[in-house]
Order: C-alpha cells, then sequence, then structure tokens
C-alpha cells in the first residue's frame, strides 16, 4: 500500500504547485521525503489524484499546469502578470466558469468577445466551453458549480463553438463527451441537465465510444441517460447498459457473433455487466461463448471480481452457480472476489445501507472466498470491527 500523506502537507504542497513556486515546493520535499514517494490525496473527492513520485519541482509543475516544458510554463505565468493581457484574461474566464461566477464571467466576454474563441496555452488547448467538463483539465479546475447549465447558456450566447474539439486523452475531446465521463458534474447534481442542454444545442453524440466512454469511466447513469436519447450502441455498449434485446442481434442463430461485432466487444461488454449488475445480460452472453473465468477489463479481474465489487446479488448468485473461479486473484491488486466486495463495501456512501454487502459476502464464504488478511488492514479492518453484521457474513463471530 502506498504511504498517505498529512492532509495539512499535501495541501501545502498543492498551493505550490498551482503557484509555480519551485523554491517552496523543492523546501517541502527536502523536509518531507515522504511527499516524493507517497500517493497523494485527491484534489477533490473520486477527483483526480496527482502523484509526485520521483519528479522534481520543476517537472512536477509542468506536469501539473499542462504544459511541455518549463520554458513555456514561465512564458505562461509573465503573461499573467500582465492583467489586461489574453492570457490573464482567458484565465480569469476560466476561474469564473468554475466557480459559477456568472457576473465576473459576462463582463470578460463583453470587454473581449473573442475570448469565446480562444484556446487555452497549455498543452490541452481547450476552449472555455471544455472547463465545464471539469476534466482532462489542470486538477485544481476540475470542479462544477451548481449553476454550471447557465454557464454553458453564457458561453453559447456569446458565440462558443457547441462541438469544439480540445486535446486531452489524445485529442478529439468534446464537451458532451467530457461532462458525461467526469465525475464532478454528477457529483454536483447537474450532470443530466448539462448533457440535456448541451444536446438541445446541437451537441453531437458521435459513435459508440461515447457510451462507451462512460462505462470505462464508471458513469453508468450518463450512458443510460445517453442511449436513451438514441446515442449511438455496438455490442459492448448495449451490455453496458441492458439492452438484451440489442445485444441479441448481434448473434446468429447458431449462437455465434456476427461480423459487425468482435469477440474484444463482448468481453467489454461482459466486464461493464459485471461492473453495473445486467445480470440477464451477463447470462446471455456467458450461454453465448463468453468464458466465465476470463480476465477481463485492464486489471485482469473477471466478472466475479465486478459483480462482487458492486454487490450485485442475483449476478454473484448466476456467476458462482455457473461455476465461476472464487478465488482467482487480479494481477493487478492481488485480490480474490471476495477482496473485492469487502473494499466495496468500505467505499460505499456512508447513508447507503450494507445489506446487500453482507449477502455478496456470505454467499462468497460459503463458496469458500477468501481474502488476504493485507486486504483487511487500514480503513476496511477498522470498519469491520464496528460492523458484527459484516463480521457474521464473514464468518468471524
Amino acid at each position: 500500500m502506498p504511504e498517505r500523506i498529512d492532509k495539512s502537507l499535501w495541501k501545502a504542497a498543492e498551493a505550490a504547485v498551482i503557484e509555480g513556486n519551485v523554491a517552496r515546493l523543492e523546501g517541502l520535499f527536502a523536509e518531507h521525503p515522504e511527499l516524493a514517494k507517497a500517493a497523494t490525496e485527491a484534489y477533490v473527492p473520486k477527483g483526480p489524484a496527482p502523484d509526485y513520485a520521483g519528479g522534481s519541482a520543476r517537472a512536477i509543475i509542468v506536469q501539473e499546469h499542462h504544459f511541455q516544458n518549463f520554458e513555456e510554463f514561465t512564458k505562461h505565468f509573465e503573461a499573467l502578470k500582465q492583467p489586461h493581457s489574453p492570457t490573464a484574461q482567458f484565465e480569469q474566464a476560466v476561474e469564473a466558469i468554475i466557480s459559477g461566477d456568472i457576473d465576473t464571467l459576462q463582463k470578460l466576454l463583453r470587454a473581449r468577445p473573442e475570448l469565446v474563441r480562444a484556446r487555452s496555452a497549455r498543452s490541452h488547448h481547450s476552449m472555455l466551453l471544455h472547463y465545464v467538463g471539469a476534466n482532462g483539465v489542470e486538477g485544481w479546475r476540475q470542479r462544477t458549480p451548481k449553476n454550471a447549465v447557465e454557464v454553458v447558456e453564457v458561453l453559447l450566447k456569446a458565440g462558443a463553438d457547441i462541438n469544439s474539439e480540445a486535446g486531452m486523452y489524445g485529442g478529439g475531446s468534446t464537451t458532451l463527451g467530457l461532462v458525461a465521463t467526469s465525475i464532478h458534474p454528477w457529483t454536483a447534481g447537474v450532470v443530466e441537465p448539462l448533457m440535456d442542454t448541451l444536446l438541445k444545442h446541437g451537441a453531437r453524440m458521435g459513435g459508440p465510444e461515447l457510451v462507451n466512454g462512460c462505462h470505462a469511466n464508471g458513469r453508468p447513469w450518463a450512458a443510460e441517460f445517453l442511449a436513451a436519447r438514441g446515442a449511438p450502441l455496438d455490442l459492448e455498449g448495449a451490455a453496458g447498459v441492458g439492452r438484451l434485446d440489442l445485444v441479441r442481434t448481434y448473434f446468429d442463430e447458431a449462437g455465434a457473433l456476427k461480423q459487425s461485432a468482435t469477440a474484444a466487444q463482448m468481453h467489454s461488454g461482459f466486464a461493464w455487466a459485471c461492473e453495473y449488475g445486467r445480470t440477464d445480460v451477463a447470462d446471455f452472453l456467458l450461454s453465448h461463448g463468453m468464458p466465465i473465468d476470463a480476465k477481463i477489463r485492464n486489471h485482469g479481474q473477471t466478472g466475479l471480481h465486478w459483480a462482487a465489487h458492486g454487490a450485485h446479488i442475483e449476478l454473484v448468485e448466476l456467476l458462482l452457480g455457473k461455476g465461476a473461479p472464487v478465488n482467482v486473484k487480479d494481477p493487478s491488486f492481488d485480490g480474490t472476489p471476495l477482496g473485492w466486495a469487502l473494499h466495496g463495501w468500505s467505499e460505499k456512501e456512508p447513508n447507503t445501507s450494507s445489506e446487500r454487502y453482507y449477502k455478496v459476502v456470505s454467499f462468497l464464504v460459503r463458496a469458500g472466498g477468501t481474502v488476504d488478511e493485507k486486504w483487511l488492514a487500514g480503513g476496511i479492518e477498522e470498519k469491520l470491527r464496528a460492523d458484527p453484521e459484516m463480521l457474521k457474513a464473514l464468518g468471524k463471530n
């Protein structure tokens, strides 16, 4: 497990990074060597967590500010010292967007209308509208205000291109795609109104990659919303949103995949079906050639790992009944399905019921499931001691 650092120390390092203060960051590294080897706290809950391990102060600042080199960063910060420069005013507009400061945003756009078509000097080259996506830009700027829909309306009225693309994640990122795959609009409670507004103003959904991207980023609510509004679905996407009717169309009468689908799509679709509890889809795919012990997704876990992590009771029962290996470990985290179930339980929202996890854990234990003690270290172990029902499900009392 990576070493955790004190939150106040992390905040001090974060402030030095945001300010571009090389000397201060170097001093913190010298005084606190753990900063250079520890996993950092996230900027916001479930947000991006930069890793400072092994980097110099300059390299970290360049990386977190999204520049190619320190010379570019220095040039940018020199321009910021001139309050009326295009660079400074663009950055002021960005701050107004992420804080929901409509008055300041409108004032800046009236004074310099070309700002709405300008692009950031940073390597992602985002326009102002892209910052509404709270995704792929500077970590401390990945925030969504409650009035984000109003912010979008202001930008579009000023002439923002709703389908413009930016360079994060390899390029081709649109505001709709960024919103749909970001956690921040969801935590702010505005993801559906934001997507609805963008679609009403002509945002294009493109191909199946939009919904598949939602699945890959753990945003099933966005995938379902977009699919319900006609987003294109391939086999992978249809499986992830639970559209068994569409999944069936990718197989011929003999039960074989048609040319319109691939084995890779079936594997990914099975992964999403297990992660998001699409029991009927998972059952169908298993009956049409999907290996129950297949290592799926990027961490090499099985379907049972994901079903257990999400406490999908019916799906866990189905997989165990079909002979899913109960003690297989994923190669990335070295965890069994039981370990993943306990991890999912420990991460759930505090006000949500644990009943489903109790049942899933008891099913796995009765099937012979085990968990390494290292998985019970830290927070999970403390929560276990405070939860007699989970201890009972584990057979420990």
